[in-house]
């Protein structure tokens, strides 16, 4: 949602600056962790992604090429734009320890969903908080130009919000905040009116290379270099098509997204709980067996997601990379009770071939071939 009337001209430097500083209690106020502004220009961030682009490293991410462009320029999103007013929400629920997330990615029949995505969809939940700060801007200093974000066009947030101070861009290319390590969610407000600008913070990742060093698929290539085609979230989120095989061994039991270079960064010692509900994992997510989600149908997928960033990737994906986790389950070192139950259950869907597609049939014929390579 958006407003294009014309900012309030009669503010001087002396309101503005006051403004800036009710920016944080009223941020607060609503939910957000944290608030910082920036201008609109990108610097060499634009030349970075085309290059890029151009190297093939967004996969199947066609809508990034497509909006390129867009993404150069904020002002090409909401014309008059001047300033991004750029949010952090923190989400980690309070029961979530990053030492159990650990153990249980190596419990092969365990199947694990990304912290962020167990609970309620974030977009949902920032993008009202964003709507609702909007309107408290606009009810204190009258009508202006804005257009609010997160995750939801082609903005370049984590530049903005690195630019603005939020953070610094870890190797991981994530964000960073020595309060809150990298587990937040962005958000930001394009807005019409020159508020004074904050300033980015100096990088603190010296010579660690821990991120680098864990990814499963060695997705990150270089310091702040990722191809999204290696990527584990990219492979089980947005990839429309076939796992590569190459890959299918390194996913291991996860089932939507990775946050192996998170929970190996040490400034996410700091990582910062959030009380908010909506965040706390849904239908046993944070602890559900491989089997378990097996076993729902298309119908429970579609009401237990409901309002879930995990329902958009639809019933096929899911189960798409349910069948490569429960194969690498099968070649691992659990009891033969339990590769058995797997086996029965992958053998059953087979059964019924008529109603699985055949993206999931080859999934599940890799799986099953898994049971020769046992350790």
């Amino acid at each position: 949602m958006s407003s294009t009337s014309s900012a309030p001209s009669a503010l001087d430097s002396a309101q503005l600056s006051s403004l800036r500083q009710w920016l944080d209690g009223e941020a607060k106020a609503i939910g957000f962790d944290d608030v910082r502004v920036t201008d609109t220009h990108l610097g060499d961030a634009t030349e970075k992604l085309r290059e890029w682009l151009a190297a093939g490293r967004h996969g199947h991410m066609e809508y990034m090429q497509r909006h390129a462009a867009l993404r150069s320029d904020p002002q090409l999103l909401l014309p008059g734009t001047t300033r991004v007013i750029c949010v952090r929400m923190n989400y980690v629920p309070p029961e979530v320890n990053f030492d159990h997330e650990w153990q249980r990615l190596a419990q092969s029949d365990q199947a694990v969903i990304s912290i962020y995505a167990r609970g309620r969809d974030y977009h949902k939940i920032l993008r009202q908080r964003l709507q609702e700060f909007a309107k408290a801007i606009e009810a204190k200093i009258g009508s202006f130009g804005y257009r609010v974000f997160t995750d939801s066009a082609p903005l370049m947030e984590v530049e903005l919000a690195r630019k603005a101070g939020l953070g610094w861009r870890g190797k991981h290319t994530l964000l960073l905040n020595r309060e809150a390590g990298s587990t937040f969610f962005l958000g930001e407000i394009l807005v019409d009116i020159p508020l004074p600008l904050d300033a980015a913070i100096e990088e603190h990742c010296g010579s660690c290379s821990a991120c680098i060093d864990i990814c499963p698929t060695q997705a990150i290539t270089a310091p702040y270099a990722l191809d999204a085609r290696r990527c584990i979230s990219y492979l089980t989120i947005e990839n429309p098509d076939v796992i590569p095989i190459e890959f299918r061994k390194a996913m291991g039991n996860r089932v939507y997204g990775c946050d192996d270079c998170q929970l190996i960064c040490p400034w996410n010692k700091f990582a910062q709980r959030s009380a908010l509900p909506d965040f706390a994992a849904r239908h046993g997510l944070g602890s559900a067996s491989l089997l378990e989600l097996w076993s729902w149908t298309e119908a429970q997928f579609e009401q237990r997601h409901e309002g879930s960033a995990i329902r958009r990737i639809g019933y096929t994906k899911w189960r798409r990379n349910l069948a490569v986790a429960l194969g690498n389950a099968l070649s691992s070192g659990i009891s033969e009770d339990e590769k058995e139950d797997i086996r029965k259950a992958l053998v059953a869907a087979l059964d019924i071939a008529a109603d699985t597609p055949p993206l999931v049939i080859e999934h599940i014929e890799w799986a099953l071939a898994q049971s020769s390579h046992s350790t």
